[in-house]
């Protein structure tokens, strides 16, 4: 049966073929349409995407939808992973503290880090949240707010955590200084000095530097940039190895994209039980799908058998540092101790604005608003670095975040890429970070969460023009 926004697609296809719409101009906006059609918004919006998966149309940041010029024919996906099947320590990330400081340099195009530009996040009604905080709460503001954290702030991230089909206690949310934080306690409270953390392959480097910290090995499993982690080669792992503890990010990985399937989380969660290993998992993408609908977690499946961390860095403010995680009872309490032992407590001000915005500030709204911005500029993003990089790349097309994974021809070196690109004043994420092996040498990420502009587009151009000159 033909859904209404497939039948109302068709529609403006034939419209386009009939030459009503012609190449290059803008369709008409959202709320004209629906009223023209007699549909509602979201039914036109989803029309909308439909006909942008199919190259007939083409999003432009802040402006619209545009008639394309020629057929998108996506390229390639980027290879399905086969890491080293032997654990490994984790070495060679000191080029990620460097891409860190680069994000304070205001003159440079900032593509490395996966760092929203302050355009895509809801900076006014937070600017008012925290202006409220400050007249309304005085000293409290300034005392600290020891583990696990406020109860207010407790109490809306419960509220939120009902989107992704999980009913859980305040009291048992351990309030944490951003997501990388709450890693770190996680894999201390379940792993120590020495011992085999699974982990997708590639995989965010925040977690490998986590894991280096914490004198642990990595075993990698390979992943596909679609459907995500390999659950035999997983299942083969865990036989031959006496792993802890399994690390992933089963929604939106960063940096593929990908999204597991409810199938295969709740495989994932039985095979986990069976060996008696812990799961943890980093939500911290979930809110930014391109369909709009949030995906389920892997503790809605299992809270006794995953450990959940996520923060709010990708949706209200990375600068607050504030992140969150949901532990079994005996492990919640080792958690919390080892929270207050390294800092005593998450910023008191982040966790009454943070709490404030979430009850005032219309985040679901907000939401909603930024994950088409998202879908609109990753797809923009890979138009033009399909344009530019070499013949033979392969991008990744992620189900929502915001980073593209690039895979550049054999032989090209894309950690001396980043260099060069360095001195055109853009930052770019070598794939050598997103492993503690020798892979994804000829491999990118680019964070697609900047405004699009002339810069943008030069700084595009002369990464491909940097992938000629180094192409062997």
């Amino acid at each position: 049966m033909t859904l209404l926004y497939q039948e109302i697609a068709n529609r403006l296809h034939q419209y386009i073929d009939a030459g009503l719409y012609k190449t290059g101009e803008r369709l008409p906006g959202v709320r004209l349409l629906s009223q023209q059609f007699g549909v509602s918004v979201s039914t036109i919006v989803q029309a909308q995407r439909q006909l942008e998966n199919e190259g007939t149309l083409e999003a432009r940041p802040r402006s619209g939808y545009y008639i394309c010029e020629r057929p998108w024919i996506k390229p390639d996906l980027p290879s399905a992973s086969t890491p080293p099947q032997r654990p490994m320590p984790v070495t060679g990330q000191e080029l990620s503290l460097h891409l860190a400081r680069v994000v304070n340099q205001e003159d440079f195009i900032q593509l490395g880090a996966a760092v929203p530009h302050a355009s895509f996040l809801p900076m006014r009604a937070l600017q008012r949240s925290l202006n409220k905080v400050v007249r309304n709460y005085d000293n409290r503001a300034a005392n600290y707010a020891f583990p696990p954290g406020l109860p207010v702030l407790q109490q809306q991230i419960a509220r939120r955590m009902l989107t992704s089909g999980e009913r859980v206690r305040p009291e048992d949310i351990l309030i944490t200084n951003g997501g990388h934080e709450a890693l770190t306690l996680a894999l201390r409270t379940v792993a120590q000095v020495g011992d085999i953390i699974a982990i997708e392959s590639p995989t965010f480097y925040g977690l490998l530097q986590v894991i280096d910290s914490l004198g642990m090995k990595a075993l990698e499993i390979p992943t596909d940039p679609q459907t995500g982690i390999s659950l035999p080669a997983l299942e083969l792992a865990l036989e031959q190895w006496p792993i802890k503890a399994c690390v992933l990010i089963p929604n939106f990985h960063n940096p593929l994209g990908c999204l597991l399937s409810d199938a295969d989380k709740q495989a994932l969660v039985k095979l986990a039980h069976k060996h008696r290993v812990p799961l943890i998992e980093d939500d911290i993408y979930a809110d930014l799908a391109y369909n709009a609908e949030r995906p389920r977690s892997l503790h809605s499946f299992d809270p006794q058998q995953v450990i959940y961390c996520s923060s709010f860095s990708k949706t209200i403010a990375q600068g607050l540092r504030l992140g969150w995680m949901l532990l079994p009872p005996p492990d919640l309490e080792r958690a919390t101790y080892f929270k207050y032992v390294t800092n005593l407590a998450a910023p008191t001000l982040s966790q009454l604005s943070i709490a404030d915005y979430l009850e005032h500030g219309g985040h679901e709204r907000y939401l909603r608003q930024v994950q088409l911005q998202y879908q609109q500029q990753v797809s923009l993003f890979a138009r033009t670095l399909n344009k530019y990089l070499p013949e033979g790349t392969r991008l990744s097309q992620p189900k929502g975040g915001f980073v593209l994974w690039v895979e550049l021809p054999k032989g090209l070196d894309t950690l001396a890429l980043a260099h060069r690109m360095l001195e055109h004043k853009v930052s770019i994420a070598p794939g050598c970070l997103f492993t503690a092996s020798t892979k994804y040498t000829n491999c990118i990420r680019i964070n697609c969460a900047q405004p699009w502009s002339p810069a943008v587009e030069k700084a595009l151009i002369s990464l491909g023009h940097e992938c000629l000159r180094l192409r062997p």
